[in-house]
């Protein structure tokens, strides 16, 4: 009898303790993996297709934006003379919209640190765009991020009028992040701009790091050339303009692209 009542008692505990444990266990990632369109072997730049804007209802165009690793594809050597580009001549946002970020990942990184670096290297763009770095006289353009423990989904049918941000599994390899970018990119040139902005981060095939591990992608690093097309700035592919926040490939270690460079800085201010 005594024997029963101790394994009843043991249960009695074991209950007990599982809410306990649900509640401080880590939450699962459960977003989808991010498949992309149909698209060329070494595309960096994929066509989503036509849509509304679920908040204006005008007709918008959306394009994945893929970062990959520097060895996927080698740096085309043309000298360009400024080293900056845009998502198209004029595109920008018009109207400050706040943004989501999941910062649940598989890798280690601190969810503060995720939120509070998103952050600064937003306000590392918005503070160029006055030309002058430093000075903190620039334009809000990204607005403030919160953090959620939802279900994120970047969009590449149709714009839902949230910017997110996640940790997620690309699925095609070599791929570090994709932004998708929804807007308007064709017409007269006053009309254009960008109503919506969703940023994946591979954690399937890359480890990530906040202190420039050198088998790692360092996060800040590859961060702050995302949310430069979140602001309109595009890729660069020139060897001339490696040292540009906005060149198109990065590796493991690397940490330049932390810093603006003047290509970075021109551009973001003759757009803003």
């Amino acid at each position: 009898m005594k024997k029963i009542l101790g394994f009843v008692t043991i249960l009695f505990i074991v209950w007990l303790l599982l809410p306990i444990s649900q509640v401080n266990a880590k939450p699962e990632n459960r977003h989808d993996q991010l498949t992309l369109p149909a698209h060329d072997e070494d595309a960096e730049v994929v066509y989503l297709g036509k849509s509304k804007d679920s908040d204006t209802d005008q007709v918008v165009e959306g394009y994945a934006f893929i970062y990959r690793s520097r060895d996927s594809k080698p740096a085309k050597s043309a000298r360009i003379p400024n080293c900056y580009g845009y998502l198209a001549s004029g595109a920008k946002w018009k109207t400050v919209e706040n943004w989501l970020v999941n910062t649940d990942n598989t890798r280690g990184l601190d969810s503060s640190f995720v939120l509070d670096n998103l952050s600064n290297n937003m306000t590392k763009w918005e503070d160029a765009s006055d030309g002058i770095i430093g000075n903190s006289l620039g334009v809000n353009i990204l607005g403030s991020g919160s953090e959620t423990a939802d279900t994120l989904v970047a969009d590449t049918t149709a714009p839902d009028g949230t910017n997110e941000v996640y940790f997620g599994d690309i699925a095609e390899s070599g791929v570090i992040a994709v932004n998708t970018i929804w807007g308007i990119f064709s017409g007269p040139t006053k009309f254009r701009e960008i109503v919506e902005w969703d940023l994946v981060f591979d954690q399937v095939d890359f480890d990530w790091s906040a202190t420039g591990e050198s088998t790692k992608m360092d996060f800040e690093n590859i961060a702050t050339h995302e949310l430069g097309h979140s602001t309109g700035m595009n890729d660069l592919y020139n060897s001339s303009c490696n040292l540009e926040t906005m060149f198109g490939y990065a590796s493991d270690g690397e940490t330049i692209k932390r810093d603006l460079h003047t290509g970075d800085i021109n551009g973001i201010n003759l757009l803003y």
